[in-house]
């Protein structure tokens, strides 16, 4: 199977099931094509990106009591980890002159996402909510669409989006516990694990491929499209061990520190 025809299935099939197929065999790159661009991943009916007033918000810390609550929470982050998934689709079949080590590379991370978009899928059945009983919002696919290069893909995914996630993941995982809900904190747990490496794969490239006249930050901060911006890639916690073990530098991990994840006044202090 072709790395691109991997892309293609999830990115182009609707149903649930062959989207969360991983592939059955190693992948060769033989084939990339040429560039496509995709307005819209082709998902189910019930599936389909709605306004972000209509799609529920996540629940609050104190409301986790609720089996209902923790269920909604659950389809939310699934379809948080399946725009993901989506983005790097999109980004396999947009930027097909990508090395070939990256692409093969994004595969793994791929596979990661779809394992944790089953999980969160498998959590919210087990209350009762099935994926897709819920609207859903397209906001992660919505800002990738600005990025027109490999590097704005690394910016804005692996270091803004999971970046952000290594603060998260370890926020709900305390939430499902204190609700005693240890499979839900076991999810959460697993998933940071695997954002650090993912952060760690971004960072990797983003080394990789920028100039090389130019600082990791320079070239982080330069490549995100307002509203995306630094201080998205942290929580509300900032969780400076979750970086290092990703292998960012104390400075990048200074500076990122430093930022609010809410204020719009950081988009001048980021340069």
């Amino acid at each position: 199977m072709e790395i691109r025809e991997f892309a293609e299935r999830i990115l182009l099939s609707p149903e649930i099931s062959l989207i969360l197929m991983p592939a059955d065999s190693e992948l060769s790159d033989e084939r990339p094509g040429g560039s496509l661009r995709v307005e819209e991943p082709a998902r189910t009916d019930t599936l389909q990106f709605a306004g972000r007033k209509e799609a529920p918000p996540i629940p609050s810390a104190g409301s986790f009591h609720d089996a209902g609550k923790r269920a909604i929470a659950h389809h939310i982050m699934a379809n948080h980890e399946l725009q993901a998934l989506e983005i790097m689709a999109a980004t396999l079949l947009a930027f097909p002159d990508a090395p070939t080590e990256f692409r093969r590379g994004m595969v793994e991370v791929m596979e990661d996402e779809q394992r944790h978009t089953r999980m969160h899928i498998e959590r919210a059945s087990a209350y009762g909510l099935e994926f897709g009983d819920l609207k859903v919002n397209g906001y992660f696919w919505k800002k990738s669409q600005a990025f027109t290069s490999v590097l704005d893909y690394l910016a804005g995914l692996p270091l803004v989006f999971e970046g952000g996630n290594l603060d998260h993941t370890l926020e709900f995982e305390q939430m499902f516990l204190a609700a005693n809900d240890r499979r839900g904190g076991a999810v959460m747990r697993r998933i940071h694990e695997d954002e650090i490496e993912h952060v760690r794969f971004g960072l990797e490239w983003l080394r990789r491929l920028k100039p090389a006249e130019m600082s990791e930050w320079e070239a982080f901060t330069r490549h995100l499209h307002w509203p995306l911006r630094a201080g998205k890639g942290r929580g509300r916690v900032f969780h400076p061990e979750a970086r290092q073990a990703a292998g960012m530098s104390e400075e990048f991990i200074e500076k990122l520190g430093k930022l609010s994840p809410f204020a719009t006044e950081d988009r001048g202090r980021e340069e």
